[in-house]
């Protein structure tokens, strides 16, 4: 049975269909409820079926843009459509319909590091704001947008994704140290702009 949270979180009522078809309740809002049932989907769209690719653009785009969004910035409308036309072009290359969600974020991080690395971006922050101020928001956003791509890409997969450290390594294919002093410098960053 299909809840009301699922209905809200956008599904067509083609894909409520379809995946009704599928005999598994898949729910949308940034991510996927049941894996037996994606990968069902995902072995559909292996196959060519078009209405499965269609579907599975569908549960993929806002977790894209999600892992995008913070990384590229202005440029990540380009890099999501980049991460799902790689997506798309290579699924038949999956061999696990399980591990998709892994292999779609490391696609995602890669496409948005790439277009992030196009434009660089200087910025300076006016004064400090006071904790609750609405220009609080405004000044982490200049600070985000300040900091080398490769920064922003360990941040999301650390404080957005939820990643440990050694799980955000594994999608970057850098050591935990890595990850760890690129943690450590836009922390770094952050707590010099604020001062």
């Amino acid at each position: 049975m299909w809840s009301d949270d699922v209905v809200r979180a956008g599904l067509s009522e083609d894909t409520v269909r379809y995946v009704r078809g599928l005999g598994e309740e898949v729910r949308v809002d940034g991510a996927v409820g049941d894996a037996e049932a994606l990968a069902r989907l995902v072995r559909a769209a292996q196959r060519g079926d078009a209405l499965a690719m269609d579907e599975l653009l569908g549960v993929l785009t806002p977790y894209v843009r999600r892992i995008c969004g913070p990384v590229a910035r202005q440029d990540s409308a380009d890099a999501a459509q980049d991460t799902l036309v790689a997506v798309l072009r290579n699924l038949r290359r999956l061999r696990e319909p399980a591990a998709l969600l892994g292999w779609v974020r490391v696609i995602a991080v890669r496409e948005a590091v790439r277009h992030a690395e196009r434009r660089p971006v200087t910025v300076e922050l006016a004064e400090r704001p006071a904790p609750g101020d609405p220009e609080l928001a405004a000044d982490i956003d200049a600070v985000l947008r300040g900091l080398p791509p490769d920064q922003r890409a360990v941040l999301t997969l650390r404080h957005v994704e939820g990643l440990s450290e050694q799980e955000a390594a594994a999608v970057l294919a850098v050591p935990v140290g890595t990850v760890r002093s690129r943690l450590f410098r836009a922390r770094r960053a952050f707590r010099r702009a604020r001062e």
